[in-house]
């Protein structure tokens, strides 16, 4: 208040000062700076996919690489081609064409070795005149023997390309080989892995390298 008694206003004690007219006041700064973008800690959500497969003049992959949509014969004869590779992949058509192609040589195999064990038992079987039948053994039969021989020289001949295929089907779901051994065990796990879709991040166990 003034001498005169007229009230003078002002700001109250303690408070800051006005501003002359005309005048802008600053801005005050925000007590929080705009932060930059920060980088995730979160790996990326989708996996990269592996490059493509390069592919021969006569459209066939190279033995490193897995082949989709192979045909029956290519898958057979590329079965022993990669006889005991257990690097890179297999794809499910080299897998199941495999399948098929063991099991027609199986069968073939095996029948073969029924029909000649029948033909020569009913060739060395008599029936006399009172119904009695009697078997003779002279000779051994040699073409029966012939298809199980064979038949046990396939088995021996395919035993490693067998695991070494199934090896490498895992690895094309991305899975590591020696799950495989299961199915060694558990049949039905062969059907599994078989029929598992492939995987990009399965290119892991590919190894270009080797040819």
């Amino acid at each position: 208040m003034t001498n005169d008694g007229t009230p003078q206003w002002g700001q109250p004690e303690g408070g800051q000062p006005q501003q002359p007219s005309g005048q802008q006041q600053p801005h005050a700064q925000q007590p929080y700076a705009q932060q930059p973008n920060a980088q995730q800690p979160y790996a990326q959500p989708y996996p990269q996919y592996a490059q493509p497969i390069p592919v021969g003049p006569d459209g066939a992959p190279p033995l490193w690489a897995p082949w989709y949509g192979i045909g029956f014969l290519d898958a057979f004869t590329r079965f022993f081609k990669k006889y005991a590779r257990f690097d890179g992949r297999a794809s499910r058509s080299e897998y199941w064409f495999w399948v098929l192609g063991n099991a027609i040589v199986t069968i073939v195999l095996l029948g073969g070795y029924l029909v000649s064990l029948f033909s020569w038992l009913g060739a060395n079987t008599t029936t006399d005149a009172y119904g009695n039948t009697q078997t003779t053994t002279t000779g051994a039969p040699v073409l029966a023997l012939v298809f199980i021989g064979l038949l046990g020289l396939w088995w021996l001949a395919t035993l490693v390309p067998n695991i070494a295929l199934g090896w490498r089907r895992v690895h094309d779901a991305n899975l590591a080989g020696p799950f495989w051994i299961i199915a060694l065990f558990v049949g039905i796990a062969a059907v599994v892995f078989g029929c598992l879709g492939p995987n990009p991040a399965g290119a892991q166990y590919d190894r270009p390298d080797l040819g």
